[in-house]
């Protein structure tokens, strides 16, 4: 659960405070004006910074999988996910794959843009690699040659057209012809009768027909405006009856047929579409055609057994994929495709994929579709309704760009989502979502291929930059969400983009939410440069090396907040820019005459991060540096010791959620992965290391920190009333207890100190206000009494 965040958007809850009211947007200029002043003012009175504890947990509930904390996914280099990844841009002509170059060949005839005969060598390699199940198949041929008419419905790409060319062969046809799919259906029967004529010129003489005919028509244009009809073919029936002729027409999922029975297509799976091209393909380099079988089968096991290969088969790759990956894999059985190159396969099928996406041509997606895919890309594996209503948010930005003098014409209801999800290549299930009130199920939507978002907003930024301008507009308008998920996956997709492009995207984003006043806006450039660097943009480090160190405060601020995300993987380095922060924050208080009062949002951040380094996996190697360096000055022990206390309390709270692991994420590589509940973090390390030799010296840090704490007039108040919690978790759980217990007699090195712990266990107050209780006199025993003498730190 977040701590107190910043204000809510427009028709958003303030998931820790009220909700703003949106600004109506039919109501008159002045009274509009008036509300949106409204609102700004009272999103400014919300504002206030996230604890730092709470910004890693978001990060760590609400990031992409690809980007999650910890995953060890992501890009390097010019990596994607472990994939080599290259950046396409200006004009591409066929298949590229960067880094390498490989070739691909689309099996089959092209599709057509005339009427045409299907010449006989292409159906009969056609008939050499295609597959389908014999029984349901059959079953199709039969009906074809009973009613010579066959409508064919699938998806695209799952070979409906190869399969419509194989049906009219098995069912007789000497001969195919292609007819042209952007005619009116009412025109089929007339489209036949000229076919029929142009037969019959083309024999000479009295000549018998060679035989039934087949025609083919592929992808018919059925929408609303003209629908596929059972007249229509019915009149092609007749046509064909009387001229010994059949025909398939394939439509798509969302094609209109009013009183058609089309015949549903399943299509084979990858595997058997590669197996069986590959057969093919190697049957042509069979050195001897009396063992062509056993070498085909033996080098074909080989093959499909290849990493490269398995690899392929366990990515969402469609069938002209996996068929125009059987020549590769020949090829390198001839020792004429490196295996790199064979590696680098899948990628560039997946990036050819994405342009296709983003392509403007007579086949290209409307211009919904694409935003859908855009906001898929950021919200890969969100809930399926966010992911919808955003797009549509993205769609009307782009339609500004397109059309910037006219309205957004945005329509309420759209495609359906099965056919949304289809055409993304993404899956829709059930999973539990991280939120401020605990786990929810709800409906998430992701691609299948989890590459597909990163290599989709890469393409994006950087080969449609005319794309930019609604696309920055929409993540700013993401970043004053009041739904954390929302305002993450906005920064996890500037973290991509600024991998792509750092300049363009510091300059467009991450600065101008830097340099804001309001702390909603520098949390988002925080996570953004946070997951940056995760992924291996460049330079993030120097970036904030030189915000510390300047001038501009929210800047300052952004960079403290950041370096609390990525401390642990330079803990050494962190602490050394912490306290050159802390140091400068003290000279600029001093330089007032009188003396200002230090910025305790500043000095808050700053302890918050040393908090999160002490809570990470790099904690040991944090203790030693801050051991060695905290009396060094009074901003090194200041922030030495706030940053300790707050780490100490850290699973101690008095309530339940994330921050003590009860909440949204503890178990998915969160700060406090499997923390049992209301037992101190600080506290187990401390139970941890006391007990062996090795680590004895962690116990006695802690425990000189703690006395440096409890001494100190300006950190006691805290530090006792860490303690408080403290004892009222163990009288929840024996363990903490037992922990106490051998810490409280280490703590006490003068009489002073016993007099102190043993006045906080005898007056401390209960939970909600109860009498102490009864393991605090339990824990008085073992605290020495007052002129006894005390335990001395080994």
């Amino acid at each position: 659960m977040s701590s107190p965040d910043t204000g809510a958007p427009p028709a958003n809850p303030a998931p820790n405070g009220p909700s703003v009211p949106p600004a109506d947007p039919n109501a008159p200029p002045q009274q509009g004006q008036a509300q949106a002043e409204e609102q700004d003012e009272t999103a400014e009175e919300q504002d206030r910074p996230q604890d730092a504890w709470a910004s890693r947990r978001e990060l760590a509930d609400h990031a992409p999988p690809a980007l999650r904390i910890g995953s060890g996914a992501g890009f390097g280099g010019a990596l994607v996910t472990g994939d080599q990844h290259g950046v396409s841009g200006g004009r591409v002509a066929g298949d590229v794959i960067m880094g390498s170059k490989t070739e691909i060949w689309q099996l089959g005839p092209p599709a057509p843009h005339a009427s045409g005969e299907v010449p006989a060598a292409t159906l009969e390699r056609l008939a050499e690699s295609f597959v389908a199940d014999e029984e349901a198949f059959a079953a199709l041929a039969d009906r074809l040659r009973e009613e010579r008419v066959l409508v064919v419905r699938g998806a695209a790409f799952t070979g409906r057209r190869t399969a419509a060319l194989m049906l009219l062969r098995r069912a007789g046809a000497t001969s195919v012809r292609s007819l042209l799919r952007d005619r009116p259906p009412a025109e089929l029967a007339a489209q036949l009768d000229a076919e029929q004529q142009r037969a019959e010129q083309a024999r000479a003489g009295d000549a018998p027909a060679p035989g039934p005919v087949g025609y083919v028509l592929c992808d018919l244009m059925a929408d609303r405006t003209r629908p596929l009809r059972e007249p229509h073919l019915l009149a092609v029936r007749d046509r064909l009856a009387a001229h010994d002729g059949y025909l398939v027409v394939t439509v798509g999922p969302t094609a209109v047929l009013e009183e058609v029975d089309p015949a549903g297509w399943q299509p084979p799976s990858v595997a058997e579409v590669l197996t069986a091209h590959l057969t093919a393909q190697l049957r042509a380099l069979a050195p001897d055609p009396a063992t062509c079988e056993e070498y085909t089968g033996r080098e074909s096991a080989r093959l499909l057994a290849l990493p490269a290969v398995t690899g392929f088969l366990a990515r969402d790759h469609q069938l002209r994929e996996a068929a125009a990956f059987a020549p590769a894999l020949a090829r390198h059985a001839a020792g004429r495709l490196p295996a790199d190159e064979l590696d680098a396969f899948s990628l560039g099928a997946l990036e050819s994929q994405v342009r296709e996406w983003f392509e403007e041509d007579e086949a290209a997606l409307p211009l919904r579709d694409k935003a859908f895919l855009i906001s898929l890309a950021a919200f890969d594996g969100g809930p399926y309704a966010l992911t919808a209503e955003l797009s549509d948010r993205l769609y009307a930005e782009l339609l500004r760009t397109q059309r910037p003098h006219a309205p957004a014409d945005v329509p309420v209801f759209g495609t359906h989502i099965g056919k949304r999800l289809q055409l993304a290549r993404a899956e829709r299930r059930q999973a539990e979502e991280a939120t401020e009130w605990g786990p929810v199920r709800q409906w998430v939507a992701a691609f299948r291929d989890d590459r597909a978002a990163l290599v989709l907003l890469r393409e994006l930024w950087t080969a449609h930059p005319s794309a930019r301008p609604a696309l920055v507009r929409w993540l700013r308008a993401l970043a004053e969400d009041g739904r954390p998920l929302v305002r993450t996956r906005a920064a996890a997709t500037t973290a991509v983009l600024a991998h792509a492009d750092l300049p363009s995207a510091m300059a467009l984003l991450v600065e101008e939410w830097a340099a804001s006043p309001r702390y909603r806006h520098r949390m988002v450039a925080a996570s953004a440069l946070a997951l940056a660097h995760f992924v291996g943009a460049p330079n993030v480090p120097r970036i904030l090396d030189g915000w510390s160190q300047g001038e501009d405060r929210p800047m300052r601020w952004v960079a403290i907040r950041t370096h609390a995300l990525i401390g642990p993987e330079r803990p050494a380095g962190t602490l050394r820019v912490l306290r050159t922060v802390v140091r400068k924050e003290y000279e600029e208080s001093r330089r007032e005459d009188p003396p200002a009062p230090l910025d305790e949002v500043m000095v808050e951040e700053l302890a918050g991060a040393v908090e999160l380094l002490l809570l990470s996996e790099a904690r040991e190697t944090v203790l030693g540096e801050l051991l060695a360096s905290y009396e060094v000055d009074r901003p090194a022990r200041d922030l030495t010791l706030a940053g300790f206390l707050r780490a100490c309390g850290r699973g101690a709270e008095p309530r339940t959620g994330p921050e003590c692991g009860l909440g949204p994420g503890a178990e998915d590589g969160g700060p406090d992965e499997g923390h049992p509940p209301g037992r101190p973090l600080v506290l187990d390390w401390y139970r941890e290391a006391v007990g062996g030799p090795a680590t004895a010296w962690v116990a006695h840090g802690l425990t000189r920190l703690w006395r440096a704490a409890l001494g100190d007039s300006l950190h006691s108040r805290d530090a006792l009333e860490v303690l408080r919690l403290w004892v009222l978790a163990a009288g929840h759980r024996q363990d903490v207890e037992w922990a106490l217990a051998a810490l409280l007699p280490a703590l006490v090195a003068e009489p002073e100190d016993a007099l102190r712990l043993a006045h906080l266990l005898r007056t401390m107050p209960g939970e909600d206000g109860a009498p102490p209780p009864p393991v605090a006199a339990r824990l008085l025993t073992v605290v020495p009494a007052a002129g006894h003498p005390v335990p001395q730190p080994r």
